[in-house]
């Protein structure tokens, strides 16, 4: 008979940013425990608000599914005599199995026939595993930063307050530290009625509703959503999608109550993201918008309780952002007493990172970045002036008093304070982008001066990082580099910019070199070999992402990829070609070509030593190959420079047919050796098709 088990942990509140990923460990750790206990069950589910954790599974199985082990002893003829009596070897064996002699089975075996012992474990009864796997479940959980209280090494996000365990009516004993498991549980905090007595555990969430606490975060979320939605159309306007807002929210609350405020209209002189700021990072609020996508002088806040007395609730809440809001005007019009320009200087008192030397060395950094990758790119010598003045003021906006206050605006600040002091509107989008992207998914620079600063500004803090040691360590990334580095190559293939990684960490190591303040701790060939790895694993999970198969992706990545636009159409190119009767004769040709290409020397092919004319056809034609495969790659044409390699398979046949390449003659041999080095390399043009798996 099937039953609804339950725990929950009670706790002080912990933080919402902990939530999800914590709800999925727990169940992922349930689903694992279950079914290595052999406990049956239907569904496993997670819920939580602040103060607790809730495992429910439904459907739970009274005892373990009874277990058969079988398990292979020796061979029939050493276990058994001729006379078919159990020798000391087989009783050796099954008093070690645990059976009696006489239960052991004889089973053929492709080895032959050999001894078995089979065992048959009953399954214990449910109650008694779900003692065992309960706290084990607790001790399992990781959180970012735990926390210990009292006298106890025991570690968890909060301290824990109470803990229920259920298997329908029945309580499951455990203990946790000085805590016991029972049937008691508490609702809200402040609405809720005290102790809750649970009489069976598919009354948990009913109970709870009933002390105002919605415990099912997906419900939660849905109540506040239709909430927020049908207060901003009340009040004429619409509130933009915001995930990340709306789960801190469901996350922050236990009983949730939407409701509406008000601020003065003459705050919306300042910029958007100025209010917007406050109201969502600081207050966790939604702004409303109208229909004409301009910011109303309201918000939507969501309480953690019913809708009793919300006019003094909203009259609150309008009290703090008002005041929030009056400092972010004061800090507004002290930032604009002066040019974004003459802040500059202000940056050498801004370190960037130990070792790394100020935040004005690292603008001058990224200014000669900049015009490195301008001529690269060959811009135009306006196009260039504009640039460095990006440059020069894309940091500028670090020591206002309002990124002082809100760094989240750097940059959008520096943007807005451009524009008010006289300069170009590129620059001014220049100096808002060149942060971009932010995070995983963001939007990535558009405007050229964007993508060239954002570029620089991250190839500087990548380089500077690894120079000085500072580098990733297992999950551990206090300086986002995996990000950067990321981002510079989504920027790279996304605006199609053919420049090269190896020549850019170069150009940046050579900044860094000529500061006498920077102590380098790597020289720049050991630091151009690791950053180029860790561009290729950002760069092989980039593949992947794009449906690009992981032999495919190791294959282009062996051929080169300092080139990262190129890289992604090989890729493709490859990708699409694959699995063709075409592909097949390049594999084919390749493969056959490389094997013995790897014991040629160095020496060039001289055709003066050819001695038949399989020799000198596979010449012409790779020669006229690779002629084709460079005109179709320059004109990135990858589709059709593999097709020109396919056409090899026939001359390479022919060569093997028709010669002995390993002749005694060492002259001969390395001159054949070499004609096949040059088929090969005409492949790795593309890839290293030694790589490629075929089906």
């Amino acid at each position: 008979m099937s039953k609804t088990f339950l725990l929950e942990i009670g706790s002080e509140e912990i933080p919402a940013r902990f939530m999800a990923s914590t709800l999925e460990q727990l169940k992922n750790l349930a689903i694992q425990g279950l079914n290595r206990e052999r406990l049956d069950y239907q569904e496993v589910r997670t819920m939580g608000t602040p103060r607790r954790l809730a495992l429910i599974v439904e459907g739970m199985a009274d005892q373990q599914r009874q277990q058969q082990l079988e398990i292979k002893g020796p061979a029939r003829k050493v276990a058994f005599d001729e006379q078919g009596r159990p020798t000391k070897a087989a009783a050796g064996f099954a008093r070690n199995s645990g059976v009696d002699v006489s239960d052991l089975e004889i089973r053929a075996t492709p080895a032959g026939e050999y001894v078995f012992a089979v065992k048959r474990e009953e399954g214990r009864p449910a109650p008694q595993v779900l003692a065992e796997l309960a706290p084990s479940f607790i001790h399992a959980l990781a959180f970012p930063k735990p926390m210990r209280w009292g006298y106890s090494d025991f570690r968890f996000a909060r301290p824990i307050h109470w803990l229920v365990a259920m298997l329908g009516q029945e309580v499951i004993p455990f203990r946790l530290e000085d805590l016991e498991s029972g049937r008691v549980t508490y609702g809200h905090r402040f609405l809720g009625q005290g102790a809750i007595t649970l009489e069976q555990a598919d009354h948990y969430m009913e109970q709870l509703a009933a002390n105002h606490v919605v415990v099912d975060q997906v419900r939660r979320r849905d109540m506040i959503w239709r909430q927020v939605l049908s207060l901003a159309a009340a009040e004429g306007g619409i509130v933009k999608t915001d995930e990340d807002l709306l789960e801190e929210i469901t996350y922050l609350v236990e009983y949730p109550t939407a409701l509406c405020g008000h601020f003065p209209e003459s705050y919306l002189e300042l910029p958007a993201e100025v209010l917007i700021t406050p109201m969502r990072e600081h207050q966790r609020y939604f702004p409303i918008w109208d229909q004409q996508d301009r910011l109303l002088p309201k918000f939507i806040a969501v309480r953690n309780g019913t809708d009793q007395h919300l006019a003094i609730v909203a009259a609150g809440n309008e009290k703090v952002l008002k005041a929030r809001l009056a400092d972010a005007r004061f800090f507004f019009e002290e930032d604009l007493k002066q040019p974004l320009a003459d802040l500059v200087p202000r940056l050498g008192d801004i370190v960037f990172l130990e070792n790394l030397g100020s935040m004005a060395s690292k603008v001058e950094r990224i200014r000669a970045l900049a015009e490195i990758l301008a001529n690269r790119l060959g811009w135009s010598a306006q196009m260039r002036q504009d640039a460095d003045r990006t440059a020069l003021l894309a940091k500028a906006d670090l020591v206002t008093a309002m990124v002082y206050e809100f760094p989240e605006l750097q940059g959008i600040m520096g943007s807005e304070y451009a524009v008010r002091s006289g300069e170009k509107p590129e620059v001014a989008a220049g100096i808002r982008e060149h942060y971009l992207p932010r995070f995983s998914g963001d939007q990535l620079p558009a405007a050229p001066l964007g993508v060239l600063i954002s570029i620089a500004d991250k190839l500087d803090s990548v380089v500077g990082c690894f120079a000085v040691g500072i580098q990733p360590t297992g999950s551990q990334d206090p300086y986002a580099l995996r990000r950067q580095a990321l981002a510079i190559c989504t920027i790279l293939r996304e605006r199609g910019l053919e420049l090269i990684l190896n020549d850019l960490i170069e150009q940046a190591y050579e900044l860094y070199a000529a500061d006498p303040a920077v102590n380098l701790r790597l020289e720049r060939t050991e630091l151009e070999r690791e950053i180029m790895e860790f561009m290729r694993l950002r760069l092989r999970g980039m593949l992947l992402e794009q449906g690009i198969t992981y032999d495919v992706a190791d294959a282009v990545l062996a051929a080169g990829f300092s080139n990262v636009p190129d890289l992604f159409r090989r890729a493709a190119a490859v990708q699409q070609l694959k699995g063709t009767a075409q592909f097949s004769d390049l594999i084919t040709a390749f493969t056959r070509a490389h094997n013995l290409a790897v014991h040629a020397g160095a020496a060039a092919v001289n055709p003066e030593l050819f001695e038949t004319e399989f020799e000198r056809n596979l010449f012409q034609t790779s020669s006229r190959t690779g002629i084709a495969m460079d005109s179709a790659l320059e004109n990135r044409q990858v589709a059709e420079a593999l097709v020109c390699l396919a056409q090899l398979q026939q001359p390479v046949a022919e060569f093997f047919e028709g010669i002995m390449v390993m002749v005694e003659d060492a002259a001969i041999r390395q001159n054949r050796l070499a004609l096949l080095r040059g088929v090969s390399e005409l492949g790795r043009k593309v890839a290293d098709f030694t790589k490629i798996v075929i089906v």
